[in-house]
Parts: structure tokens; sequence; C-alpha cells
């Protein structure tokens, strides 16, 4: 019985179309299920090539940075009708990442309510773990910042005792709206609240119903926060550290947010077809096939060397976690049982200043060191993905955040 060459031809060609469509669906699964780790893009039209891996000796290095600028205006002093002599108490827990938002949140509410706002500590998970602002970040620019915006004192007056405080939950992005239906009536009755913001998404996505330019969380979030002089240079020496070991790669590093506590707890586990973190041998993997090479220098996010690492450092031997280049007089300040928030701020801010950063674990930080970098210019940001071509090229893999443009920072930021 002969071959009908056209059948063979329709029946490669229907096969094709549905492997094709079959990518698709996957991709577009990934990001709509996974909005706290927007995937990868093929939409690479709006961003700027990465130099092609199919050239000898060609890496997917981008060297332009386009710093972006503010575009919001710092706002007026709020009507001194509304001004009352309340106070807003809040804490700020559990990492740098949620730091921005919980700081957003308790300008807005403050504001809103004419309430004066009061420095908040820094509690870590465990019971008994507390820091003072001022360990962490500047206090007087804190202050100095939100002059005009809302009223800041460093400490709650000693007759109003904290345990009598009313204690109010509010959403993270908290609207205004919100804080009159589900805040206001409580702090009229009480006069002093506390305030704790919970994450209900770690979406950090551009909302559809605000206006661009919104000036009061833009400027808590990206204006109020700078560190304290002596971090600052610890991550300083770390990033010129980093620079100087990547000779090879004209000083530009990769950071790769990797812990293996966050990869045990998360297990890794893939769930309707999408993944929510990578392990140190598929981020591995992943590098090596979108063309980096042995020389690349990576930073990794996870505290201390552990035997599971050992997968990335074959195939990049210039990898290193804070213990192998922090400046040797600040490791026991800054790497022990007890400072744990230190460790944190200093991946943050290191992610943030990388040449090229991959989030191998979905969240929060990943969202927020996007928008850091996305105030700093620096869109080189890479989701991992396995991949099963023995090649691919870095552009496919920017994050949506960029690509789409659709972080809430594009707010703020043009």
């Amino acid at each position: 019985m002969g071959v009908d060459l056209r059948q063979v031809l329709a029946g490669i060609l229907t096969l094709t179309m549905f492997v094709m469509l079959g990518h698709m669906i996957k991709r577009d699964h990934f990001d709509s299920v996974q909005e706290k780790f927007p995937g990868p893009t093929k939409d690479v039209a709006k961003v700027t090539p990465v130099r092609s891996l199919n050239k000898k000796g060609a890496i997917p290095w981008k060297n332009d940075v386009q710093e972006l600028k503010q575009c919001w205006s710092k706002p007026e002093y709020a009507d001194e009708g509304r001004q009352s002599k309340g106070y807003v108490t809040f804490s700020l827990t559990d990492g740098p990442e949620y730091h921005v938002s919980q700081i957003a949140d308790a300008v807005v509410v403050a504001r809103y309510l004419g309430a004066t706002l009061v420095v908040p500590d820094i509690r870590g998970k465990e019971l008994g773990d507390k820091w003072s602002f001022g360990d962490i970040y500047d206090v007087e620019k804190f202050i100095e910042s939100l002059d005009g915006v809302v009223k800041v004192v460093k400490t709650l007056p000693s007759e109003i005792s904290p345990r009598k405080l009313s204690t109010v939950k509010v959403p993270n992005r908290v609207t205004e709206d919100y804080t009159s239906e589900h805040v206001e009536k409580v702090f009229k009755k009480s006069g002093n609240i506390r305030l704790a913001t919970y994450f209900p998404s770690v979406n950090m996505k551009k909302s559809t119903t605000s206006s661009d330019g919104d000036s009061v969380p833009c400027l808590a979030m990206f204006g109020t926060l700078e560190l304290q002089p002596e971090i600052n240079e610890v991550i300083e020496s770390m990033v010129e550290r980093l620079k100087t070991l990547s000779r090879k790669s004209n000083g530009q590093f990769i950071a790769v947010d990797l812990r293996i506590e966050m990869l045990g707890e998360n297990g890794c586990q893939e769930a309707s077809g999408s993944k929510s973190c990578y392990t140190a041998q598929e981020i591995a993997l992943f590098l090596r096939k979108i063309g980096f090479n042995k020389d690349a220098t990576i930073y990794l996010t996870q505290p201390r060397w552990e035997n599971s690492l050992d997968d990335l450092k074959d195939l990049f031997p210039k990898t290193y976690t804070k213990e192998s280049i922090m400046p040797a007089d600040k490791k026991a300040k800054f790497l022990n049982a007890e400072s744990s928030e230190y460790e944190k701020v200093i991946d943050f801010y290191v992610c943030s200043q990388s040449d090229i950063f991959v989030p191998a674990i979905s969240g929060l930080f990943y969202s927020n060191v996007a928008g850091k970098r996305i105030g700093l210019g620096k869109n080189q940001i890479l989701v991992p993905a396995t991949i099963r071509e023995s090649t691919a090229s870095a552009s496919n893999f920017i994050s949506s955040y960029i690509t789409k443009k659709n972080h809430l920072a594009y707010s703020c930021f043009c």
C-alpha cells in the first residue's frame, strides 16, 4: 500500500501544532497560577535583546542600565482638620521583603486617620527576637522623608501603655476606603491603635484601579528606608568583592535567591504544572543552558555552604555564600545565630544590586527585590524554568514583571 506524502506531512504539522499548544498552555498556566512568582515569557519583543548564545564566546550579560526617575511628588501635609491626638504603632516583621509593604500600609493608614506614626521596632520569627529600628535602618532619614506627610515620633508617650492598644489587622496594600470602613471606628473609640499587616497575596502587580504615581504609598515604599551606615558598608564591600572575583565577566555577577531551608519547606513541589522553587542542580542546568559559562560569579542567599549546593559549584566554581565574601571583622556581628535579620537585609540589598538576579524561590522576596531593581533600572531578572532543549535564549526567561511592566513599581517610576 502506497504512502501519501501529503497525509504524512499533514500529520507532522498537526503533531507539531499540538506540541506548541501544549507548551503555550503550560507557560500561561504557570503565569496565572503562580502570581507570586510571575514566570518567564516568550513575548520578548519589548525587551532589549540579550546577545546571541550561539556565537562562540557570547554570554547573556546586558551592560546597559537605564535608571528610572520617580514619577511621584511628595504629597502635601494632611488636612489639619483631620489631625488627631492619637497614635499608630506597628512592628516590622519577617524580613526586609515585608518591611517595605508594612511601612507603606502604616503610612497610608496614619495619614488618613490624621494620627501620629510611631517609629516601629523589628521582630523576628522566634519569640524574643527583637531589634530597634535603628539597628537596621537610618531613623533620622526615615523621619525626615515623611516630614510634611505624616507626623512621626520615635517612641510612644510614656503615659500610653502598649498593652492597652487596640490591634487592627489590615491587608497589604491597604486603601483609604478600607481604612474608613474597618479602621477608623476602632481608632476613634480607642484613641490609639497597633497595626498588623497580613498578606492575602504576595502578588506585587500593578493595580488596575489605582492611578499611576500614587504619591503616599510610592513614597513610603521607595523613599523612606535607608540602611544604617555599618550595614551599608558591609554590603558595599561584599558587592565590590564579588565584582573583583568577576574579572573574566567584566565585573558582573549573578545573585541567586536559593535557601536550603526554604526549599525544604516548599519541597519544590509541582502543583497543576506550576513550580514554586528550584534546586541547586536545576539552577545550575538552567544557567548553563542559557549561556553562562564556568567563569560566571554567583552569589547565593544561602547563609552557609551545604553539600546539596555542590552540583551548582561543579558547573560554576565561582559560587559563594556570605561566609566566604563578608569582611572577616564583620562576621562575628553579622553571621551568628542571633543576626538572622541582618543576613536577610544583606541578601535583599546584594540581590538588588547584582547585575543579574535569579529567584530560585517564589514569594515576596523575589517580588520586592524586583521592585527595587526596577527603580534602579536593573532589568535583568531571569525566572528559572526546566529547559528541555540543549540551549535557549536568556531573553525568553526575563521576568514578566519586566516584559509586561506590570509590577507596581512601574506606578512609581517612569
